[in-house]
């Protein structure tokens, strides 16, 4: 479980709970920490964790007092002292410890210790691995509402490996969790309708639900949106929305949005064409490793548009892609190589093997 995760479960039970304190409250439950109630002592863990009211934060105190809590039967102290231990906050790392923990809050209803020990299960940490055991506790949890484990029983019935493959039945929990928000729901759901799996094909219930994951930032969901506009799949075809998607994707690093954008600048679609902007992008795929990016930047050096003309960095490109089956790429560098002396060529092909010497690394 990730950090990011465990902040967001504990700010939410800390809020719900009780709110961010005041140092009087502070002091109230230190009170009762010390003479032994389970809810101050979890509370005080709280607060030692968030840092609230003044207090400093402090890993180390606050298992001290989950653990207290969690001793006494404090399911959300125990499921929050399963976290510091499969983080490694406070306490050195444990996977078992977490299990332990895990299991304990599981057993009294968790729903998010139902997820995480699932989760364990799945992955065999702490405990050997067991999809059979990982499904019964994602079920527990994804029945009580939590969308992370409803998200996780959708993709198990899609796949069909712990399970028999049940499309439909994927799509019962892919929509619970993403009316809960889920936003890799909402795309699996987008994805779905797009393709007529589990659901009849649908244009605009793919762009609807795809939109949704796309808004909360999810890259894959912004270029599947970025590809809906450009083919005018379930909207009205817009360059310019596909070129706006696109990019935001593209800024997050995905070299298929990346390639796109490449694209969108070379040929002017929903942007200003523009030469250097996209060798900047097809750069950003081909350094990924896109193969479609690669004999595209390779051409931009051949005619040296957007950057200097230089036929080994075109061959070195022509070269990387051919070798993933561009067909285009292999009949490209044959040219090429015809303007090109040994000595070029030999660098071209040095140049190739470093760059995926370092891929490898």
């Amino acid at each position: 479980m990730s950090k990011l995760l465990l902040h967001l479960v504990l700010i939410f039970v800390s809020l719900t709970c009780f709110g961010a304190p005041t140092p009087e409250e502070i002091k109230i439950h230190r009170q009762g920490a010390e003479e032994g109630n389970d809810s101050a002592q979890y509370k005080l863990g709280l607060i030692y964790y968030f840092g609230f009211g003044g207090v400093p934060e402090d890993d180390t105190e606050a298992v001290k007092w989950y653990r207290k809590a969690a001793e006494q039967g404090n399911a959300f102290a125990q499921f929050d002292l399963g976290s510091m231990f499969a983080n490694g906050e406070g306490v050195p790392k444990d996977d078992a410890e977490a299990v332990k923990w895990f299991r304990r809050a599981a057993e009294q209803g968790h729903a998010n210790a139902q997820q995480s020990l699932g989760y364990m299960y799945a992955n065999g940490d702490g405990v050997p691995e067991d999809g059979t055991e990982a499904v019964k506790w994602y079920r527990k949890a994804a029945e009580q509402g939590n969308a992370e484990a409803q998200s996780l029983l959708g993709l198990i019935y899609y796949i069909g490996n712990v399970v028999p493959q049940d499309y439909k039945e994927s799509i019962k929990w892919y929509r619970k969790a993403a009316e809960q928000g889920d936003s890799s729901a909402q795309l699996h759901i987008g994805g779905s309708y797009a393709q007529g799996i589990g659901v009849p094909e649908d244009g605009a219930e793919a762009f609807k639900w795809c939109r949704m994951a796309a808004e909360q930032g999810l890259y894959t969901a912004q270029h599947m949106l970025g590809s809906f506009y450009d083919n005018g799949y379930g909207t009205p075809e817009d360059d310019a929305e596909a070129a706006k998607w696109y990019r935001k994707a593209a800024e997050q690093g995905l070299e298929y949005a990346q390639y796109a954008l490449g694209l969108a600048y070379d040929n002017g679609h929903g942007v200003l064409p523009n030469n250097t902007e996209a060798v900047k992008w097809y750069r950003k795929a081909a350094e990924q490793g896109h193969p479609g990016a690669q004999c595209n930047l390779a051409v931009m050096y051949v005619r040296g548009t957007g950057v200097i003309e230089d036929d080994v960095m075109a061959y070195m490109w022509f070269n990387l892609a051919a070798a993933k089956g561009i067909e285009q790429a292999k009949e490209n560098k044959g040219l090429v190589s015809k303007r090109m002396t040994k000595e070029q060529i030999a660098e071209a092909q040095k140049l190739s093997r470093q760059w995926l010497a370092n891929r490898q690394k």
